[in-house]
Order: C-alpha cells, then sequence, then structure tokens
C-alpha cells in the first residue's frame, strides 16, 4: 500500500471531470439556499451525510473487492433521479479512463468491458482504490471529500466566495468527515455477510428534485 496513491486520487487536478461539476451547489446558489459561507456549510453538511455517505459506501465496497457490478446496481437503485444516474456513469467514464491509465488493472479492464456507458463514478473509484493498494477506509475517505469539495470549489466561482472561506468550511467539517468515512467502511465490510442491503441508503430528496430540474436549464455554468 503506498498512501501517496490517495493523494493522487483524492487531488482535484486528477482528470476525472469533477471540476466540471458542482454537487448540486449551482442550483442551490439559483434559489438562495447558498448565499455566504454559513450556508454554503449547512449544505455541505447536509450533502456529506447523505449523498456522501452513500457514495462512499459503494466506494469502500469496490475497494473491498465486492462484484462492482452488484455494487453498480445497488448505485443505481439509490439513485432515483435520471439526471443523477446519467451524471454519475458520465463521471464513471471519465474515471475509468483516468484510473486505467494511472493504475491498469485487469478489475478495471473487466468493469469497463461490462458497462461500456460507465458505471457510478463512486464503484469506478474504489476499484481504482484496490488497483492502487488502498484500503477501503481510503476510498471512503476520498469520495466523501470530493462530494463536499466540488460545491465548495463552485461556490467561489457562482459567488465569488473568497477561497479561504470555502477551505475553512471544509476544514469544520472534517471531524464529520472522519466519522462518514468510518460508518461508510464499516457498512462495506459488511457486505460479504449481509449484501449489498447493508451499505448506506440515506436520501437527500432536495437534491434530487433540483438535479432534475438542473439539468434542463438552457444556461449553466456546470453540468450538474
Amino acid at each position: 500500500m503506498s498512501r501517496a496513491a490517495l493523494l493522487v486520487l483524492a487531488d482535484g487536478r486528477f482528470p476525472a471531470g469533477g471540476h466540471a461539476h458542482s454537487g448540486g451547489a449551482e442550483p442551490a446558489v439559483t434559489a438562495g439556499r447558498i448565499k455566504d459561507a454559513a450556508t454554503l456549510e449547512t449544505f455541505c453538511r447536509g450533502r456529506l451525510h447523505t449523498a456522501g455517505l452513500v457514495a462512499a459506501g459503494l466506494a469502500a465496497a469496490a475497494a473491498a473487492g465486492h462484484d462492482p457490478l452488484l455494487l453498480d446496481d445497488a448505485a443505481d437503485a439509490r439513485t432515483p433521479v435520471p439526471a443523477l444516474r446519467t451524471t454519475a456513469r458520465k463521471l464513471g467514464r471519465q474515471m475509468m479512463r483516468a484510473a486505467r491509465a494511472t493504475w491498469p488493472s485487469a478489475a478495471l479492464d473487466s468493469l469497463a468491458t461490462a458497462r461500456p456507458r460507465g458505471a457510478h463514478q463512486p464503484v469506478v473509484l474504489g476499484l481504482a482504490a484496490r488497483s492502487a493498494g488502498l484500503p477501503p477506509l481510503d476510498a471512503a475517505y476520498a469520495v466523501a471529500y470530493e462530494n463536499i469539495s466540488g460545491p465548495a470549489t463552485a461556490a467561489v466561482r457562482l459567488l465569488s466566495l473568497d477561497p479561504f472561506d470555502a477551505t475553512a468550511v471544509l476544514a469544520r467539517l472534517a471531524a464529520e468527515l472522519d466519522q462518514v468515512a468510518q460508518q461508510a467502511t464499516e457498512a462495506a465490510l459488511r457486505v460479504a455477510a449481509e449484501g449489498t442491503g447493508a451499505l448506506p441508503a440515506a436520501s437527500a430528496p432536495l437534491l434530487d428534485l433540483t438535479a432534475q430540474q438542473h439539468a434542463a436549464w438552457p444556461v449553466r455554468l456546470f453540468a450538474s
């Protein structure tokens, strides 16, 4: 295991396409739900404990070696909105290209063949982490962090928010990120005995609704 691989995987400059997505921040800014650092923190906290927890569980399970096709089906079941399924698979395709170039493995090749239109991004990221020699907890950390760093970065562009304030939001959520990563990993380790039903299935209906609405906007800064 090389812990340095986690730095590469979690780096915002890793060419997996995440910079083009706001994680729901763009519609939240437009609706006035995110307007400053305090409301950004509230948004990120809610996202971390719902969508972030679900994604972290899927990633940890993939990193633990569970069947990625079953995990991809589980991701579909936890993503009721077509716009978010489309986004997750598009990001999964981009993550797959970057991961295969960085940490080539038969497991990544097999999933790419089985899901030519893309598997859900957290599943691909978890498999990439496994290919890089990282444990499930590291995969959970990478995905959970991505789920809040994406909206924080987007808010800087959307609101001209001070980047120092956005980074402080992420720092204040560090303890909760620890909690989510641990919870997701514990659930992933139960998959062998309990099946994919052991994985978190927290929901965020407002994120779902606004994602579907955002997909129909004729003009937008972010893809999602």
